[in-house]
């Protein structure tokens, strides 16, 4: 069968895979210059560098197997993590259980008592019961105030803004619960990474999909799926800069976020609109500082501190060799803002003339002639805000429409967004399309 696909990212191309993998024709259409989405990747110091910060935990098989299967399995390495807290002016270890313990911000009673609970999420294996809570009242009621003020408010307030005490429990049940398996007993977690970079997987995801007879088209603007009679008949899509055409398909899968498939697909059922507009999401905004020297010690550090106008510094270079970039250190400073926020309005030099003064707060020897260039980078759609009794939600794969299907982050859930598993959502709903096919 003949299968459209409307974007390049993690999910696109493994359904692409999947499907000429199994003798089927697969055809993607990327919008932008690139494949690979945040993962895509750019020039510094020589090497290629990810667009936004990306590594694997030991859990991620998904992804792990499609590098493998793609011939590039020996690129990936597994890294001890170095991982800290910044809050009340200085940097704290914060990667096991004995760093809690020195934790002094926090009294002794509530170290325990944290980590405690910390352990038993990381048993927990039914999400269900966390649904109907949020965040901010699960960890108030079992973790106590202290706790609460001091980790997770900040943390909550710097991923989801003015939503912060919207969040379901859930979700911060999935970042506690994965972690278990990136570590083994008190051990600090290790993380991969493929050293030839994401973007290497990616497009190389590309050439495989050619091989087994598709096509994958870069800078392909879709404009419309194509309807009759409550049947998808294909797409209408601008490849090359050349004029819109209308390619017939026996199926579509779009993968865009909600907001634009419902553009896409202006005859939606008022229903199913309603569950994908209901969907909201924060974009992800980075500086990426190339410096002469390290900033900090850590790999990942959560800043607990508002005062500071990032809510993470992911130094790059201090888990991966900096030689891959010609001995230069990179250093993502992170924010998820809502569209209409000052923060993602602002112009990248104006965004980093902001952020410099703040970076002696972490480093007080830092001067500004250590940056050596910088980049910005700007996602929309990057964060789904998961609410209470999210799975209530959730739009089904299959749309109204026969043969049309969606595939986003914000289905992936109770996981967070990651390459891990928009490679598993994809490869399912290519599997789906398959036995729909198969059914008639």
């Amino acid at each position: 069968m003949r299968v459209g696909i409307i974007g390049g990212g993690a999910a696109g191309l493994a359904a692409a895979l999947e499907l000429t993998g199994k003798g089927h024709f697969a055809e993607v259409f990327e919008a932008a210059p690139f494949l690979g989405g945040q993962a895509s990747t750019f020039e510094v110091g020589g090497g290629q560098l990810e667009r936004g910060y990306h590594h694997l935990f030991v859990s991620d098989t998904d992804m792990v197997d499609l590098i493998d299967e793609v011939g590039l399995g020996d690129s990936m390495e597994w890294l001890e993590s170095k991982v800290g807290l910044f809050h009340g002016g200085r940097i704290w270890d914060f990667a096991t259980p004995m760093d809690l313990l020195r934790f002094s911000p926090l009294p002794l009673v509530q170290r325990v008592r944290l980590g405690l609970w910390t352990f038993l999420l990381q048993k927990t294996h039914n999400w269900r019961k966390f649904e109907d809570v949020t965040a901010a009242e699960w960890t108030r009621r079992h973790m106590g105030e202290d706790a609460y003020r001091v980790i997770w408010e900040p943390m909550l307030r710097g991923k989801f803004g003015d939503y912060y005490d919207q969040v379901s429990m859930t979700w911060l049940w999935g970042k506690i619960y994965l972690r278990v398996a990136s570590r083994k007993r008190m051990q600090k977690e290790r993380l991969g990474y493929p050293m030839c970079s994401f973007g290497k997987v990616f497009d190389v995801c590309g050439e495989r999909i050619v091989e087994q007879g598709g096509q994958v088209h870069i800078g392909a603007a879709v404009r419309r799926i194509n309807v009759t009679d409550g049947k998808t008949t294909g797409l209408s899509a601008s490849v090359d800069g050349g004029p819109e055409q209308s390619i017939d398909y026996d199926a579509v899968i779009a993968t865009t976020p909600s907001n634009i498939f419902t553009r896409l697909v202006p005859d939606l059922p008022a229903d199913y609109r309603g569950v994908l507009e209901s969907a909201r999401y924060l974009s992800a905004v980075l500086v990426i500082l190339v410096l002469d020297r390290p900033l900090t010690s850590k790999y990942w550090l959560n800043v607990a501190d508002r005062a500071l106008p990032f809510v993470g510094v992911i130094e790059h270079t201090n888990m991966i060799d900096r030689s891959l970039y010609g001995g230069r250190h990179i250093v993502y400073l992170t924010n998820y803002p809502d569209r209409e926020s000052e923060l993602y309005r602002k112009e990248p030099a104006e965004l980093l003339e902001e952020f410099v003064p703040y970076l002696q707060r972490l480093n007080p020897d830092f001067k500004r002639d250590w940056i050596l260039e910088y980049f910005h980078h700007r996602v929309d759609g990057a964060q789904p805000i998961i609410g209470v009794n999210y799975s209530e939600r959730i739009p089904d794969h299959r749309t109204p429409f026969k043969s049309l299907y969606l595939a986003n982050t914000t289905q992936i859930y109770p996981e967070d967004r990651g390459t891990n598993y928009s490679v598993r959502m994809g490869r399912q709903v290519a599997r789906m399309v398959l036995e729909d096919e198969s059914r008639g």
